[in-house]
């Protein structure tokens, strides 16, 4: 605390996310036939009082004339903003505990409301400046008009009565707000953007805040977090759900979206002041793209696999990856269904005929699903999902996998791909896109096969030689095939496919939609965001695909020093040694490695000298350290 330091805040659209005669208006205009129009005629009139460009006493009492409210309304009001305080307030109380001397709350907006409110932070109710309203019969009638905040420039005249002595900073979102600094009333004026963004303040502004962790962190006063959230920078590629935009965005950080896939060169010069990437299954990150990303924390997989990540590369870098492995299952479940039965009915061909004018009626070649084999290459979270629903329906399920996995009801596990290609009469892919399965079903896996089989490629694009495809359907070995991966794949929606399969009978082909769907696209946007931001809050690895696995316990009054180093023997001990020559208990300590990395969480409950964290950043094989309050 500054003892000379003096913190003049705004309330509406500052300490709370709205602006309370609009949660006033809500509640006055519930029943009234004109309430929408009213209500935007309100917002009108607040947005152009506080961008200076009519009188604040002319916008107040036209305000007071639409609300037609009532005193009795004003407990409702209150109750309603209490849960609308901006986020970052609540989340720094110690703040406004540490400083409620020197915090003064100056508001346009009404002292009845705004009272209850600030003080469950700690503000001094002798330290609230604001209007008050008038009443007759418990009808709201005006304001004071003596009071000199209910006239235009009355923050200005009230900061030159109460003359405060030393540095003086205004935290806002209104003109009003910069005027005191105009005035050289103030040191400085922050405009707040947690809630609002007014342009005609934003160009007055000494420093735009986008939240009040970014003004504690300029000030070196932040105690909730290690960092304001907003200097966290989100590039979220490949049209990512919008859920996981919002998500991001309501945490705080910087999120920029870009709708397709950037090539590697692209990538590069983009990532450079990236601090979480999230992308879809287009997107290459590759070691050259990592050799500039140093501000990189996370990645974000919107999507099951993760081979177009080098996990390795962001594992030496210190960077936790994460997906989606089960969100999008049920999506490419029902879509393999949907593919078989309609290529065991030769339907892709009759549908196409149709619309040529065709009517060809005859039930050569169409075949029920009911007893017939399938086998399922690939016995994962989809493949034994797809095994339970299609024996559901019918179907006798054979799988192989090279991991020994158990057998969902009736299913049988087949020894060797060979033997699952001969006994089945479908065949469908669900195997992960790692190097070792490149190619992996060519020339001699399809002649395994049965005459007159069913193919399905759901999976991977790298995973299939095409044109062995395309020769054993023209032999008619394969007499329907669904394909929704390719090898290359288009990056965006305006390029055009290229394939040998084009043109081919009985053959279904996507663009990459096996998990497309609005559900499962709405689940990866919220699961993924989730866990990068669990992970950036407290440290925990959950589900990271790279990253030792560690859940941990909520932090409460300590400090988390998160350590990720090269694995190697003795770094436990010294980061001990160095705590323990420092005089600092530790609260708990967690530890996980794999082959690479180890990863090391330690809780002290003490503040600590910079020297500390020189030294722990300076251990040889430190890879990132990172501090969490």
């Amino acid at each position: 605390m500054k003892e000379n330091r003096h913190y003049v805040i705004d309330f509406d659209s500052t300490f709370t996310q709205v602006e309370a005669l609009d949660v006033l208006g809500e509640i006055s205009l519930k029943s009234h036939p004109e309430k929408d129009q009213k209500l935007h005629r309100l917002t009108e009139l607040t947005d152009l009082a506080m961008a200076g460009k009519i009188g604040f006493r002319e916008s107040l009492e036209k305000r007071l004339e639409i609300l037609e409210a009532d005193m009795n309304m004003i407990p409702q009001v209150i109750e309603d903003l209490k849960s609308k305080v901006s986020v970052s307030f609540v989340r720094n109380e110690a703040f406004f505990q540490e400083n409620k001397d020197h915090i003064y709350i100056i508001s346009n907006g009404f002292k009845e409301i705004i009272v209850p409110i600030v003080k469950e932070l700690g503000v001094r109710e002798e330290n609230v400046y604001a209007n008050t309203f008038t009443s007759e019969n418990g009808h709201i009638t005006g304001f004071d008009r003596d009071n000199v905040l209910s006239s235009s420039n009355g923050k200005v005249a009230l900061l030159k009565q109460m003359d405060l002595q030393g540095d003086v900073y205004v935290i806002g979102d209104g003109y009003n707000d910069y005027e005191i600094k105009a005035a050289g009333l103030a040191n400085k004026f922050y405009a707040f953007t947690e809630n609002v963004q007014r342009g005609e303040v934003l160009e007055k502004a000494d420093h735009v805040t986008p939240s009040l962790d970014e003004f504690l962190y300029l000030h070196k006063m932040n105690k909730a977090i290690s960092y304001p959230k907003n200097r966290i920078k989100v590039l979220l590629l490949e049209n990512v759900h919008a859920d996981a935009v919002a998500i991001m965005k309501e945490e705080g950080y910087n999120v920029e979206t870009v709708s397709g896939a950037l090539d590697e060169q692209e990538l590069a010069e983009k990532i450079k002041d990236v601090s979480i990437l999230g992308i879809r299954s287009k997107t290459n990150l590759t070691e050259k793209v990592l050799e500039n990303a140093n501000r990189l924390i996370a990645v974000g997989a919107f999507c099951i696999g993760t081979n177009q990540i080098d996990l390795e590369a962001c594992l030496k870098k210190g960077v936790a990856v994460f997906n989606a492995p089960y969100s999008n299952t049920r999506s490419v479940v029902e879509l393999a269904i949907g593919e078989i039965i309609l290529l065991m009915r030769n339907l892709p061909d009759r549908i196409a005929e149709m619309h040529r004018g065709e009517w060809n009626k005859s039930a050569k070649g169409s075949y029920e699903t009911r007893g017939k084999k399938l086998g399922i290459v690939g016995y994962g979270n989809i493949g034994s999902q797809l095994s339970v629903v299609a024996e559901a329906i019918g179907f006798d399920v054979y799988y192989y996998d090279l991991v020994e996995r158990l057998a969902l009801g009736n299913a049988t596990k087949c020894n060797s791909l060979k033997e699952l290609f001969e006994k089945v009469d479908i065949v469908t892919l669900h195997v992960d896109g790692r190097k070792e399965n490149t190619n992996m079903i060519g020339d001699k896996q399809f002649g395994w096969m049965k005459e007159g089989s069913v193919f399905l490629n759901l999976a991977r694009g790298q995973v299939v030689d095409v044109d062995a495809l395309r020769k054993h359907i023209e032999s008619k070995r394969i007499i329907g095939a669904g394909v929704d991966v390719f090898p290359k794949e288009p990056k965006t929606n305006q390029e055009e496919f290229e394939s040998a399969l084009r043109g081919l009978p009985n053959l279904i082909l996507t663009p990459h939609i096996g998990g497309s769907t609005e559900e499962a696209q709405e689940n990866i946007g919220n699961f993924v965001p989730g866990k990068i931001i669990n992970y950036i809050n407290t440290g925990s690895t959950t589900n990271s695909v790279n990253f030792p696995n560690l859940q941990l316990p909520i932090l409460e009054n300590a400090h988390r020093l998160i350590h990720i180093h090269h694995n190697k023997p003795g770094i436990i001990a010294h980061i001990n040694r160095i705590l323990a020559a420092n005089d600092i208990n530790i609260v708990g300590q967690y530890l996980k490695t794999n082959e690479t990395i180890g990863y090391v969480i330690t809780d002290i409950d003490k503040a600590y000298d910079e020297v500390v964290i020189k030294e722990l950043k300076g251990i040889q094989g430190t890879i990132r350290f990172r501090v969490l309050y």
